[in-house]
């Protein structure tokens, strides 16, 4: 797989997400504009009534992302605010997926995130 392959829209979905932040979003990953081999894009999550709260203090309903896919490694940075990274996302094609679908663990690393924060499990997987 290159980088190229994963352009486009993904749903994501999120298992046991932390209190505050939904099960679901949508991800869009396109060519960085500076490094024609890695990727950049948004995540986009419903914070609703959960906006503004002290357990996603860290999180905006879109964030920036930027990476890359090493060795078949997706390896992403995100950032609610443009300037620290806000959450880590580690993942590897689904065997048999022909590079549809993506799993691995996402790491909340935002100043509202606890210490000890598990990592959360998430599957991509490619929209039409």
């Amino acid at each position: 797989m290159k980088a190229g392959q994963l352009h486009g829209r993904w749903a994501v979905r999120f298992t046991d997400p932390p209190p505050g932040l939904p099960e679901r979003a949508t991800m869009l990953l396109q060519r960085h504009a500076e490094f024609s081999e890695s990727l950049a894009g948004t995540v986009n999550r419903e914070l609703g009534r959960a906006a503004g709260t002290a357990a996603i203090a860290g999180h905006s309903a879109q964030a920036a992302l930027a990476g890359d896919l090493d060795e078949g490694m997706l390896l992403l940075d995100e950032s609610s605010d443009n300037i620290s990274i806000t959450g880590t996302w580690n993942g590897e094609m689904k065997a048999g997926s022909c590079g549809q679908v993506y799993q691995g663990r996402w790491k909340d690393t935002s100043r509202s995130a606890a210490p000890d924060a598990p990592d959360i499990a998430f599957t991509l997987t490619k929209l039409p």
